[in-house]
């Protein structure tokens, strides 16, 4: 069986085909580019054009991220980011009882999986202080890359503004009084962590799944690693919900 998935984050979209469990091809574009160049608006809806995907003609095609609910039903199934991560997790880990951690672009997901399926979840929607954006921004500030960024974590500088515009101006007065590069990426990193650990407080321990983009960020992972007995990162952590997407098609014995 052949099946594509599609994650239609808010920053980019990324895609998944499969075949017969096998992922053949990955794509990620930027979303206004997936949108102006893969789809046309049809009877209000988002229509897309599969053969100018160039992945192949799938039997099954499912969708999550901001967009799913817009995709053409005719052709896709939408699915909740939640299932659809959880999903990939599972099929890229073979684990059932986890954490997940998936820090997008502009929300955070925390959810509790026990034998394959979910039993608690925490959402943040609301403040890009603890998504990737604000490592993208505080990165512009600096001048070098998220990669960079991400690398350092010790002797982190104190970051205690919660609104990540105020963090912005107060990175700047770290500069401005001459504080090392390498402790004001940390302390960028443990701002970050800071933010999220009232999040994941009822869900320490046992293993943490990381997905997003954010789950690249090293020094997340070492400060990450002082509240959960195991840090499990997937070979394809930026299409896990992609994947989930087909490991959903794959799974459902009646489709549509």
């Amino acid at each position: 069986m052949k099946v594509l998935g599609i994650d239609l984050g808010s920053r980019e979209v990324k895609m998944a085909f499969m075949e017969n469990g096998l992922v053949l091809e990955k794509k990620k574009t930027g979303t206004m580019f997936f949108y102006k160049n893969y789809c046309s608006y049809k009877d209000g809806r988002l229509q897309v054009d599969i053969d100018s995907l160039e992945m192949g003609i799938p039997h099954r095609a499912v969708s999550t991220g901001y967009g799913r609910n817009n995709t053409d039903l005719c052709m896709f199934r939408p699915i909740t980011e939640i299932k659809a991560h959880v999903h990939g997790a599972m099929r890229q880990t073979g684990l059932e009882n986890f954490i997940l951690l998936d820090i997008g672009g502009q929300d955070v997901k925390a959810v509790k999986v026990e034998k394959g399926l979910v039993t608690d979840l925490e959402l943040n929607e609301k403040c890009a202080a603890s998504c990737g954006r604000y490592l993208e921004n505080m990165a512009a500030v600096l001048e070098i890359t998220v990669g960079q960024l991400s690398q350092h974590y010790l002797s982190p500088v104190d970051l205690n503004s919660t609104c990540s515009v105020f963090s912005e101006s107060e990175l700047i007065g770290r500069i401005a009084e001459g504080t090392a590069l390498e402790r004001l990426c940390a302390g960028v990193n443990y701002s970050l962590y800071k933010r999220l650990s009232p999040m994941l407080e009822r869900f320490k321990g046992g293993k943490l799944v990381l997905a997003g983009g954010v789950a690249g960020n090293k020094a997340l992972s070492r400060y990450l690693k002082n509240d959960f007995d195991e840090i499990v990162h997937m070979a394809e952590s930026q299409f896990n919900g992609a994947i989930g997407c087909c490991s959903f098609a794959m799974k459902l014995k009646q489709w549509m």
